[in-house]
């Protein structure tokens, strides 16, 4: 298990180029019990999968996560994992969505660059961030991540700069990492999926942050069910917004929400 605090190197490579990969923060034993956990829930829900939130185009999906398994809980409000949060994202923010993705073998669709919840860094400085769990190895041919670097510091989409948002950008790479690591991304850095060409599965969690003052991309405490929200502890409950009257507000009045692209 990763068990360092955040490096100067690492707080560098995340201010600078807008990510940073955690290889072996996953033990062993946590990669398996999230693999397990997630392919239950997949088999569970079959083509019901991700129906709380979006469908995709050869993809496999998953959303409202969090109150699918109590693992699922733990690794979402990691101290450890919380910290990169916070140095991405000034002063108090939250779990905005819980999602899974896994884009179907021998498929060929690739994801547009985006900047997740489309908004630029404001005055207050950056709004989301995210957490990509990864559960298999991410290869130039199973569908990683591609990230252009730097590109959190544009105050740019990339719909404004690019005829074609799913062509290759001249300066994204690949996140190329073994199962068991985490990559915390800006994601107001241009980023999507890749195919999966191979033959076999790309499964990872997208554990979504966002500033506390914009709306969740999924209303914990409307989607949570009851025996959830009473297994939760204070600190998640907070992290969830579960008790705050505030972000209902703002999430219920924000019907863009659920077109947020991820």
């Amino acid at each position: 298990m990763y068990n360092h605090p955040m490096s100067p190197s690492e707080r560098t490579q995340l201010d600078e180029q807008g990510y940073v990969l955690l290889p072996g923060f996953m033990s062993p034993a946590l990669l398996a019990e999230l693999r397990e956990n997630l392919d239950r829930v997949f088999a569970a829900e079959g083509d019901a999968a991700g129906s709380e939130f979006k469908k995709e185009p050869q993809t496999q999906r998953l959303a409202n996560v969090v109150d699918k398994g109590a693992v699922f809980r733990r690794i979402v409000a990691m101290p450890e994992i919380l910290a990169y949060v916070a140095a991405v994202i000034p002063g108090r923010f939250k779990l905005s969505s819980l999602n899974a993705r896994s884009p179907q073998p021998n498929s060929d669709w690739v994801q547009p660059l985006h900047i997740d919840s489309g908004q630029l860094p404001d005055a207050q400085g950056n709004i989301v961030c995210n957490v990509i769990w990864i559960l298999d190895d991410f290869t130039a041919e199973n569908g990683a991540t591609r990230v252009v670097p730097g590109s959190h510091k544009w105050g740019k989409f990339p719909q404004d700069v690019m005829a074609d948002a799913m062509a290759p950008h001249p300066d994204e790479v690949l996140v190329i990492a073994p199962a068991g690591t985490v990559a915390v991304i800006n994601t107001h850095a241009w980023h999507g999926g890749t195919a999966n060409r191979s033959g076999g599965p790309r499964r990872c969690l997208h554990a979504f942050y966002t500033r506390w003052d914009k709306p969740q991309q999924q209303l914990q405490r409307q989607l949570l069910s009851e025996e959830t929200k009473a297994s939760l502890t204070p600190a998640e409950r907070e992290l969830l917004a579960i008790d705050d009257e505030e972000n209902a507000r703002i999430t219920l009045a924000d019907p863009g929400r659920s077109g947020f692209l991820k």
